[in-house]
């Protein structure tokens, strides 16, 4: 299948969660990494069980505090 990761077309097997896109893209810091998959934000708790499928948008997000 075919996913659009930040903005790149990859192939990926049928039936990859997000938690093994994850690792296999090599995400750095990946317990603080938010992840949205059609702009919808996956949970922490649901990586392993969300399934992805062809066509799919995915984005990894850090959040930075900060500021004076």
């Amino acid at each position: 299948m075919k996913l659009n990761i930040a903005g790149n077309i990859k192939e990926y097997p049928e039936g990859t969660t997000v938690a093994q896109l994850i690792e296999a893209e090599k995400v750095e810091m990946p317990l603080y990494v938010s992840v949205s998959v059609n702009d919808d934000f996956i949970q922490t708790a649901d990586r392993e069980t969300t399934v992805l499928k062809d066509g799919d948008t995915v984005e990894f997000l850090y959040f930075m505090g900060g500021g004076r």
